[in-house]
């Protein structure tokens, strides 16, 4: 560690100094104690300001000093507009969040792709409407931010703007729609191209459409980021085709919460690093992301076959409400999961009506023993009591892969949930608690307690490798003239607090948090103030 102090060019009056601090300025670099002068929304000065004079002082001994960290695989771009605050991921350290992910953004939302948010918009009490990231941007900027956001294109939106919720190919005309949408999405600000191959509409597009799309964001220097077909079964096809649409579009891609999916799969580890190994040596921009927990969280129809989802919601539903074709469905399902002890791992994390609130938190297996019907048909009774709108959790990762994941230099730190609150309208049913423990259980279970990280590392890959991956200019590091999103932790304290159980729990260890040279959190706790920015490409 390297303590030493040197005296700098004079700063004038200071907003806010931070004295003393284990400064780990976010490139991977060893920490050294060092003090940090901020003016307006900018790092000023790095260096001994002993003798400089400041508004507020902020005695960081003890305490790292870090970058804010910047969450790239986020899903917030509606709880935002219900509560802008996003106390869950400012109270992680969470400065910036990367938008738009698995095919689903704010925008574009024309025709079908609004129709089927029209569910999101009445539960969170959104008003407001809009068609274009520019008018979307508009409306979150009157609203005011927590934290600074920035967003990916999703291909499910414009696919869907363009031929609904079709199992088809586009015409060539549709094809040109489609351009023309990411196209504007990419003027107005968005920083790349994202995919959800396995949901509706993405999972019925051919690898093609995906390759013509990302030739569009290689002209905007953006990026292609995927969800892909497979997690589990077919991991490895998944895998080798985002290899190709990188090679063949000459894009940077990057694979969204990489794992391997579902016991019979852990084995495939090996082969997985060295399909992703050997074309990264081959030149081929690669990266991902992954979440430090060994459950994912999606919607519950993600267990029915994809032909189902044909037609949008409505044609969903009329599907589980005939019997011939519930059959063929529950057939599909037993082939792929025949094993009992399925139904015990896939937990419902949110329903909609209030009948169904006690089976949040449950099994598909304990509720089905409560209504005394079989998993496949408690699993049809929830869709369609609930019009679909069921989230679950799946139990089907191992904690051996999942520190090997974390440890490759090419995996950076997302929590792929979206921000919330402990209260109000965003604090409903028991989601995944990586949306309140993702960045301080890294910190703290993966490299303090069991070592899989070192702690400037880990600061990397929260902080200097995100952004410069997707381009986040000017935040980070810890750098003079940088904008000083900043986070000040106890590195023997910090932790997760939330559980499957009890998921709206704050972390503990985190003193204070700011975002644009503005103090958001202080003596842990949240403060109400609004300085987060929309960051647009370029």
């Amino acid at each position: 560690m390297n303590t030493g102090l040197c005296k700098i060019r004079s700063v004038g009056v200071l907003d806010l100094a931070i004295k003393d601090g284990l400064l780990i300025d976010g490139s991977g670099s060893e920490g050294r104690v060092i003090d940090i002068g901020i003016k307006g929304d900018k790092i000023e000065a790095i260096g001994n300001l002993n003798e400089s004079l400041a508004e507020k002082v902020i005695n960081a001994k003890g305490l790292v000093i870090s970058p804010g960290f910047i969450d790239p695989h986020s899903h917030s771009e509606f709880t935002l507009l219900a509560n802008p605050r996003g106390e869950s991921k400012v109270m992680q350290g969470v400065t910036t969040e990367i938008n738009g992910n698995c095919g689903l953004s704010a925008a574009p939302l024309i025709g079908e792709s609004r129709e089927q948010r029209e569910g999101d918009f009445e539960e969170l009490g959104i008003k407001k409407r809009w068609a274009t990231f520019g008018e979307y941007f508009s409306i979150l900027e009157s609203k005011g931010l927590g934290l600074n956001f920035a967003t990916l294109a999703g291909h499910g939106n414009i696919r869907a703007s363009v031929i609904g919720y079709n199992d088809r190919h586009p015409s060539k005309e549709e094809m040109q729609k489609m351009d023309v949408l990411l196209e504007d999405a990419l003027r107005d600000g968005a920083i790349g191209l994202s995919t959800g191959l396995c949901y509706p509409p993405g999972v019925y597009a051919a690898i093609g459409e995906i390759i013509n799309l990302s030739k569009v964001v290689s002209k905007y220097n953006g990026i292609y980021t995927s969800h892909m077909r497979s997690e589990g079964d077919k991991l490895l096809e998944s895998v080798e085709e985002t290899i190709r649409i990188g090679k063949e579009a000459g894009v940077p891609v990057h694979i969204s919460h990489l794992k391997t999916s579902g016991e019979k799969n852990w084995g495939k580890i090996d082969a997985l690093f060295d399909l992703i190994d050997g074309a990264r040596n081959k030149g081929i921009d690669i990266t991902c992301d992954r979440y430090p927990y060994t459950a994912s969280s999606t919607d519950l129809d993600a267990i029915l076959p994809s032909w189902t989802y044909e037609g949008g919601m409505q044609k969903e539903l009329e599907r589980l409400e005939s019997l011939k074709v519930k059959e063929s469905i529950k057939k599909e399902i037993l082939i792929k999961h025949p094993e009992k002890e399925y139904w015990e791992s896939v937990n419902v994390s949110s329903v909609s009506s209030q009948k169904n609130k006690w089976m949040e938190g449950k099994s598909l297996s304990y509720i089905s023993s409560q209504i005394n019907k079989d998993p496949v048909g408690t699993l049809f009774n929830i869709l369609s009591e609930e019009r679909l709108r069921v989230s679950a959790i799946f139990f089907s990762m191992n904690d051996e892969n999942l520190k090997r994941i974390l440890k490759k230099p090419y995996t950076m730190i997302g929590s792929d949930s979206s921000a919330r609150s402990d209260n109000g309208i965003t604090a409903k049913g028991k989601p995944h608690p990586r949306g309140f423990g993702t960045f301080p259980r890294v910190l703290g279970k993966f490299t303090r307690e069991d070592g899989v990280l070192k702690l400037e590392e880990s600061i990397n890959k929260m902080t200097g490798f995100p952004a410069k991956r997707f381009g986040i200019k000017k935040r980070g590091l810890i750098k003079e003239g940088y904008y000083a999103d900043i986070v000040i932790f106890d590195p023997e304290k910090i932790n997760d607090r939330a559980t499957f159980e009890v998921p709206f729990h704050f972390p503990d260890g985190i003193s204070y948090v700011l975002i644009n040279g503005m103090t958001v959190v202080e003596d842990g706790r949240v403060k109400d103030v609004l300085p987060g920015r929309v960051l647009r490409n370029g």
